[in-house]
């Protein structure tokens, strides 16, 4: 008998214990089901080659893209896009005014020529709440003959407060003096933090770029329907540019005489304009990667991504964008920089000391920690490059019991065991590489444990960085050598695609990841599995209440 027949049999007052049983019953088949769990690990490493046939375009979408072009006229806003603040009650919107410039006289724009105001509210002809925010121009400049400089539009950054949890706002921003309004948008808030309180689908991306591989990673992702994106670094690639456009998948190779490596800002502009169907109504949390690097005059580094992106630094402690932390219900993010100083002695690592020690793991059960560069990955391309990151930073994620780990960098997917100093650990925390989301450089493709793969350990340390912490392994079967000979034990599953992840956090236990190749239709699964948590045999550093003023 059909489940909706079946209920009309029965008499009223018993028809909601039965829609109760029935979704009780779902609950458990979709959990327990034909879907692997990490309870069932360590899994046997899994590879799947790279099918050449699915290479796709990895060339850029050029200027004249109409989904990158200006269609907005004098201080309207484009650009639009939501982030979160550190908590649900707040969010930040951001977008800019006016026309970038780039060439050898650039006159920058004032940005208080321009008001930085959103009207929102929870009806669409009722905007009956107001913010007032903050602007700013960056410039991006080379003192040398025959290259360009660039001076940004006006940035705007707005911070709504006073929200409600799960809850849709309208909003329309811009300045109503000159006036130059958007249209009207909407976002939903993050539901209230709790153990049985989260977002529906958070989605994963990195190393997106912006080619026609790109925009089959973002339909794709579109369709997934999520409330939250996670950008794990290395946004547009702009630092594969010349100043004046030319581009090059090896710039390097092509500009091997250039005097400073250049960027082409502009290309900036593109991908901002490009994800605001996404970014205007789904937030998007970014953090750095080594293409934002972006060095100019004067030893600058990053001003494009401190300038472009709100974050809610301030909010959770941090004094600077390349490291903070967020709820989303009941996970709490931190979000780490793999390219500013991270040591012991450092800001960065003092922060997240006390940033850890204010988790209450009875609020937000889940921890998940992101940066770009990955400890854990076996393809030649930054094998071990993090090493000093690691060493420093590895031992306090897993005496908090960090749970998963979000990367990129590594142009492929790769999916590990629960593992700690490249030891199986049913407490070791879920490494996730997912640095494939469509860039015009190269996919990853060659392992180190295959033959002749192996680097030597001195070339591979981050150039950014410096230092060098790589030593050969000293226990295990891979003990006296610097790689495996065979797929590493702590390497579940890898293969070079690309494609864009899921993470659907259930309750307080368990969450279902999956991985989407783009040559596959969008309801089909690359890799799948529940990640368990398991709190009673995996006890982590209790939250210390003396330092929450800190």
């Amino acid at each position: 008998m059909h489940a909706k027949s079946f209920e009309m049999a029965l008499p009223k007052r018993n028809v909601f214990v039965v829609r109760f049983a029935i979704i009780f019953v779902l609950n458990l088949v979709e959990i327990y089901g034909k879907i692997p769990t990490t309870l069932e690990g360590p899994f046997k490493p899994v590879t799947v080659h790279l099918d050449e046939s699915f290479r796709g375009h990895a060339i850029d979408l050029p200027d004249t893209d109409p989904r990158v072009q200006r269609n907005v006229v004098g201080f309207e806003p484009e650009q639009i896009s939501v982030s979160l603040s550190s908590a649900y009650d707040s969010v930040w919107i951001s977008w800019i005014t006016g026309e970038f410039q780039i060439g050898d006289d650039i006159k920058p724009l004032d940005p208080k020529t321009v008001k930085s105001i959103v009207y929102y509210g929870k009806l669409n002809f009722l905007l009956n709440y107001k913010a007032k925010g903050d602007s700013l121009i960056y410039n991006q400049l080379y003192p040398f003959d025959s290259l360009q400089n660039y001076t940004s539009g006006i940035i705007h950054h707005v911070r709504l407060t006073g929200l409600q949890p799960d809850t849709v706002y309208y909003y329309q921003c811009g300045d109503p003096s000159i006036p130059a309004m958007s249209e009207i948008y909407q976002f939903r808030t993050m539901p209230i933090s709790g153990p049985k309180s989260y977002p529906s689908r958070l989605a994963v991306v990195g190393d997106l770029g912006l080619t026609y591989n790109t925009t089959s990673t973002i339909s794709h992702l579109i369709s997934n329907q999520p409330d939250l994106v996670l950008m794990v670094g290395d946004v547009c690639y702009a630092n594969l540019y010349l100043t004046n456009g030319t581009g090059s998948d090896c710039y390097s190779c092509s500009f091997s005489d250039t005097p400073i490596h250049e960027t082409y800002q502009p290309r900036w502009d593109y991908w901002g304009r490009f994800m605001q169907p996404l970014v205007s109504k789904v937030p998007i949390m970014v953090v750095e990667g080594n293409h934002e690097i972006e060095e100019q005059v004067g030893n600058q580094t990053f001003a494009a991504y401190s300038s472009r992106f709100a974050f809610p630094s301030k909010e959770c402690g941090s004094s600077s964008p390349f490291y903070y932390s967020f709820n989303a219900g009941g996970i709490h993010f931190i979000m780490l920089g793999g390219y500013i100083a991270y040591n012991k002695s450092a800001d960065q690592y003092k922060w997240l000391e006390k940033d850890l020690a204010k988790v209450d793991r009875k609020v937000t059960p889940w921890l998940i920690a992101t940066w770009h560069p990955p400890w854990y990955t076996t393809y030649t391309a930054h094998y071990r490059e993090a090493e000093c990151m690691k060493v420093a930073m590895e031992e306090i994620l897993y005496k908090y019991g960090v749970d998963i780990v979000f990367n990129g960098h590594v142009h492929a997917y790769e999916r590990s065991n629960r593992v700690y100093n490249y030891t199986l650990d049913p407490c070791g925390p879920v490494h996730i590489a997912i640095g494939d989301g469509g860039n015009r450089e190269k996919m990853a493709i060659k392992h180190v444990d295959e033959p002749g793969n192996c680097p030597e350990p001195s070339t591979t340390p981050d150039s950014y960085m410096g230092g060098f912490c790589a030593y050969n392994f000293t226990s295990g079967p891979a003990a006296g050598k610097f790689c495996w000979d065979r797929q590493p034990e702590y390497s579940a599953y890898r293969e070079s695609s690309f494609g864009h992840g899921i993470l659907e956090v259930k309750n307080d236990t368990h969450a279902l990841w999956t991985w989407h190749r783009n040559q596959d239709m969008y309801n089909k699964a690359g890799d799948q599995i529940y990640i368990v948590r398991q709190p009673k045999r995996c006890p982590v550093e209790p939250k210390v209440s003396s330092l929450v003023g800190l």
